[in-house]
């Protein structure tokens, strides 16, 4: 099972915000951006942040799918 973040950079988009705003507005390190652009895990306390900054919930930004590419189920 792997996690996809297009529904953040969508919704980012939508907004007419750039990932640097996400990053001052979530308080998001370097590092932690550089995940989410990798597609890689990040803590619950992340999703948090990033969700309480946008006013959404974690299944406006992320979903999990198998590892060959179909997508199953939001988180």
């Amino acid at each position: 099972m792997a996690v996809t973040y297009n529904k953040l950079w969508h919704l980012l988009i939508d907004r007419g915000m750039k990932k640097k705003d996400l990053q001052e507005a979530a308080g998001l390190t370097n590092h932690t951006m550089l995940k989410l652009r990798k597609d890689q895990d990040i803590t619950t306390e992340t999703i948090g942040k990033i969700c309480k900054a946008l006013g959404c919930d974690s299944t406006d930004i992320m979903e999990f799918y198998e590892n060959d590419n179909s997508k199953v189920d939001t988180l």
